[in-house]
């Protein structure tokens, strides 16, 4: 029963990320999950957080089959078993948490409250990076627009996770504890989460630079096989053209590859045609480049003002983008059917575009989902924007997953984002992380409305995720201390562990 129970809960816990955005699941689905590991032997402890892992990726992440098969154009068999495999990997890191918990540290409130939340974040933050890193589903996105969301401009994303952590341990011990004492502590600790987190929503850590700019996000709805299309391709910069007139704002946005060229073959008309317009564009291009000896690729963004600057894409999508470990898996290369899917990452040093007579923090794509990516640009940009293609992703969970994650990078960030998204949602996002103007999917429109930049830096900015993850360690080092294993039971740890 115990282990059914754990994969229910992995799958209730998507229920409180976007779209549905049930906060308080992920509070209560993570208590639960806690509570199956109170008195778990090494194995058990494993067993429960893999089974997990696959009921909350398993769900939460079912989109990328959408991708691989749908619009990647890989076959049935091929597309499940990657999907298989991806989730398998995902739910190691909620299974080592399971394991480590069991297998160094003793039963009891210290456990349950400190340890095993600063073990979770630990483990959050390293599956944003291994392997290039996917950062989805972390805790702290099922607090943006709710109480725990304060922390974010404080200490980032991993700090709202371990708040969620920290509130679901207290739960657990507090279903579990036998005496006041400790029941009085885990309530006390709940409670002072949502306290502190309210309080630090309050405070204002950046501050408004100029007027505000009237901003409008083209949205085109082109479908993936039209858009590659060689014979569909003028219809379809002619659809961006069209929704982009008579606008009366300073700053024009478009997707990621909006325009179906490299940018060496955009003709003189279109060169003309931007110029003469009232507003600066920002839009997303493909560009290819010489380079020793070979021809590079890069997924690109234009911004064209007074002067035309550029952003190329540095964080790849594996698969989409390029294909990791080329050497061994060449050969998947005859099934992933996918248009420019050979592009280079950007190493080199880039100056921040300027449009509106600002500077921009701009991110591609999937880049948004990586908060040090994002951190990059500030606190020098004054408005952050994302353009993406999210046609991949069919009708599923992931749009609206990611536009969850943009909104936590405007609150870590302090800053506006523009969020242009080809068949959307696009958005408007003010700088704490609410959406003040959205276009509904599916369809082409262009979203109007105004967007105020902003200056100055908040902690996370500052100091990124460094001081969350230095309490995290240092709280794992004084778990050992207080609460690892005795000498008297190393046998029986061991034991346990095999």
């Amino acid at each position: 029963m115990r282990y059914v129970v754990a994969t229910l809960t992995g799958v209730a816990t998507v229920a409180a990320f976007a779209p549905l955005s049930w906060s308080m699941i992920g509070v209560a689905a993570t208590a639960v999950l806690f509570y199956l590991w109170l008195d778990c032997s090494p194995k058990q402890g494993a067993m429960v957080g893999f089974l997990y892992g696959l009921g909350l990726f398993g769900a939460g992440v079912s989109w990328v089959y959408v991708s691989l098969h749908d619009f990647g154009g890989m076959p049935v068999a091929l597309a499940v078993i990657t999907v298989c495999l991806f989730v398998l990997i995902l739910a190691a890191f909620p299974a080592a948490v399971g394991w480590g918990q069991a297998r160094w540290f003793r039963p009891g409130l210290l456990r349950a409250v400190v340890v095993v939340p600063a073990l979770w974040l630990i483990a959050e933050w390293m599956r944003g990076w291994v392997l290039s890193g996917f950062p989805w589903l972390a805790l702290g996105y099922t607090q943006v627009g709710h109480a725990l969301a304060g922390f974010a401009p404080v200490a980032g994303v991993y700090a709202v996770s371990a708040a969620v952590a920290l509130a679901a341990g207290a739960l657990a011990a507090l279903a579990r504890a036998p005496r006041l004492v400790p029941l009085a502590a885990a309530a006390l600790i709940a409670a002072g989460l949502w306290a502190a987190g309210i309080g630090l929503s309050k405070l204002e850590w950046v501050k408004p630079l100029g007027p505000a700019k009237p901003v409008t996000l083209v949205q085109g709805n082109v479908p993936l096989l039209v858009k590659w299309s060689s014979v569909e391709r003028p219809k379809v910069l002619e659809i961006y053209r069209t929704l982009s007139r008579n606008s009366n704002s300073q700053l024009v946005i478009w997707p990621e590859a909006a325009i179906p060229y490299y940018v060496d073959e955009l003709s003189p008309e279109f060169w003309q045609w931007l110029r003469a317009q009232s507003a600066d564009f920002v839009f997303g291009v493909l560009e290819r480049r010489p380079e020793s000896g070979t021809t590079a690729y890069y997924n690109s963004v234009l911004a064209v003002s007074e002067r035309t600057s550029v952003y190329r894409k540095v964080h790849l999508v594996p698969f989409g983008e390029y294909l990791p470990f080329a050497s061994l898996l060449g050969w998947l290369l005859d099934y992933l059917h996918i248009p420019m899917s050979d592009f280079s990452s950007w190493t080199g040093p880039q100056k921040l575009p300027h449009a509106a007579g600002i500077a921009l923090g701009i991110t591609v794509c999937y880049e948004d989902a990586f908060p040090t990516e994002v951190r990059k640009a500030l606190p020098d940009a004054a408005l952050l924007v994302n353009v993406s293609e999210d046609a991949w992703f069919g009708d599923s969970l992931a749009p609206h997953q990611r536009l969850q994650m943009a909104r936590m990078r405007a609150l870590e960030g302090g800053r506006p984002m523009l969020r242009a998204a080809n068949t959307g949602p696009s958005a408007i996002i003010d700088h704490r992380g609410r959406i003040t103007h959205q276009s509904a999917q599916f369809v082409a429109t262009k979203l109007e409305g105004e967007v105020q930049p902003m200056s100055g830096a908040t902690p996370y900015v500052r100091f990124g995720d460094g001081p969350i993850l230095a309490l995290a360690f240092g709280l794992v080092v004084l778990g050992l201390v207080v609460c690892g294993p005795r000498r008297g039971s190393d046998q029986e740890q061991r034991r346990q562990s095999q």
